[in-house]
């Protein structure tokens, strides 16, 4: 038997065993070529409490268990998933239309995500205090209880497995809603990986769901904090039904990343560096490079070029191991992305590259001249899109990258780095990349975005320990105080 059918998941969920959900099944599709390829459950509003009310009581146990147990799991789990890369790598494949060095790049962060938790098992967990009392004065770490994570379909496994491994590995339940597009690769492949580490029944979940199931995980009374991807728009939601209820809530949202092109650049190489970070994953990452601001003394011959790339660039079903770009997840974002190339021809960009599609695979798009009030340069497109402009001086390149609300990613390409680095200090976003493009992520780095992009929180390295546990301050003393009264 495979890892993934050695176990009755099929049109199931996960609450500690599998079975069937409330909400019944529903099909699992291929992008690429509409085929269903299973069938996955479906959770109901009842499934969160039931899971709710299971992790409350299995998470105390699971805390307290020595900490080396949570890190061998955790090590463990890191390690399934190296030992089912072909498995896994074939449903992200078909599943999410990523290509194949895409899923090997999925499958590796989630290791080291797995690795890395371990390590958070045994960090320290508090220090000691002044006090001006006689007494013993310090402060701990402590699990904060229930997390909820709620992730999207773009990137499944990376997404779901960056706050389920840390959570777990501080002693927190998990209840996970992966993204029903995706329910396998980014929901199924987790449950199936801990259930396998040795995670005690109860302390994960997974309950693939649409947008009833998770506003129950955010309203729950024993979910106590929530870490969701996902879109601005659904942030926004997700941020003020979490604040009514008191919870700490961790948004990664969407975003409209700037590469900034200085003219010393080499420019076939900048070109190369910018059609990446357009079309990676065709174009459906967060951290996308949304706007290429180029130099105006080399932005035609840049867009000319970027043009060539992205009409020798191959796009098809990824399975065959041929193709750069595969599908959009469904025809509902093909024709969101196509409106908005279509709404910005109409107001004056000039069409380069691209701008057609067929089924669900849409042609790398090269849009120059491109207003600054036209839906590909103020919005996220979320497809394989790259809109080029040009500035005049860098005070100029500084103003439009600032404008937007968007603060998640830049990159700067300059063949003066201290040159690069400088002007990024005047631009306010979450993460900075001097010579390279916007897209990028490590499981040791404490990742987030501000404005537009979320609400400051980070995620991933020593970050997780204030993402996932609460600080307590602890006094003792060795006898009673006297009080004067």
């Amino acid at each position: 038997m495979s890892f993934l059918d050695d176990a009755p998941w099929r049109s199931n969920i996960f609450t500690g065993e599998w079975r069937p959900g409330g909400a019944g099944d529903a099909p699992v599709f291929e992008p690429a070529t509409g085929e269903e390829l299973a069938r996955s459950g479906r959770a109901s509003i009842g499934n969160v409490a039931e899971a709710a009310e299971v992790a409350k009581s299995a998470q105390a146990e699971w805390a307290a268990l020595p900490f080396t147990q949570r890190a061998a799991i955790m090590r463990r789990a890191g390690q399934i998933f190296l030992e089912n890369t072909e498995e896994i790598s074939e449903w992200i494949i078909r599943e999410s239309g990523g290509i194949g060095p895409k899923a090997g790049l999925e499958i590796h962060v989630a290791s080291e995500e797995c690795f890395e938790a371990a390590a958070l098992a045994s960090h320290p967990t508090g220090e000691i205090l002044r006090s001006e009392m006689p007494r013993l004065s310090f402060s701990r770490r402590v699990p904060s209880g229930v997390v909820g994570v709620i992730a999207p379909f773009n990137f499944p496994l990376i997404l779901s497995i960056r706050s389920v491994a840390p959570a777990l590995a501080l002693g927190n339940a998990v209840i996970l809603k992966p993204d029903p597009r995706t329910a396998v690769c980014g929901g199924v492949v987790l449950a199936r990986v801990f259930e396998e580490a040795g995670v005690p029944a109860g302390v994960m979940s997974m309950l693939p769901g649409g947008a009833d199931v998770g506003e129950a995980l955010v309203t729950d009374p024993r979910v106590r904090v929530i870490a969701f991807t996902g879109s601005t728009a659904a942030g926004r939601s997700v941020g003020a039904l979490a604040g009514q209820h008191l919870k700490r809530v961790h948004l990664e949202l969407g975003g409209n990343s700037a590469l900034i092109v200085m003219d010393d650049v080499d420019l076939e190489r900048a070109v190369s560096v910018g059609a990446f970070g357009s079309f990676m994953h065709q174009g459906q990452i967060c951290m996308t490079t949304g706007r290429h601001i180029v130099d105006a003394k080399i932005a035609g011959d840049y867009a000319r070029l970027l043009a060539e790339h992205a009409d020798h660039t191959p796009v098809g079903d990824p399975k065959s191991g041929q193709v750069a770009l595969g599908p959009l997840i469904d025809a509902k974002q093909r024709d969101r992305v196509h409106s908005m190339v279509s709404d910005s021809v109409a107001a004056g960009a000039t069409l380069l590259a691209g701008g057609t599609y067929e089924e669900l695979f849409y042609r790398p798009t090269v849009l120059s001249n491109v207003p600054t009030q036209s839906p590909a340069y103020c919005e996220e497109v979320f497809g394989p899109v790259a809109p080029v402009v040009s500035y005049s001086s860098l005070d100029e390149a500084v103003a439009m990258a600032s404008s937007s609300p968007y603060g998640l990613s830049l990159g700067i390409l300059s063949n003066d780095g201290l040159r690069a680095l400088e002007l990024a200090s005047r631009i306010p976003t979450g993460a900075i990349h001097i010579n390279d493009q916007t897209v990028g992520d490590e499981a040791v780095i404490p990742f987030g975005g501000t404005g537009n992009s979320g609400n400051g929180s980070r995620m991933g390295g020593l970050a997780n320990l204030d993402a996932y546990t609460e600080t307590q301050w602890v006094t003792a003393q060795s006898e009673l105080p006297t009080y004067p009264f």
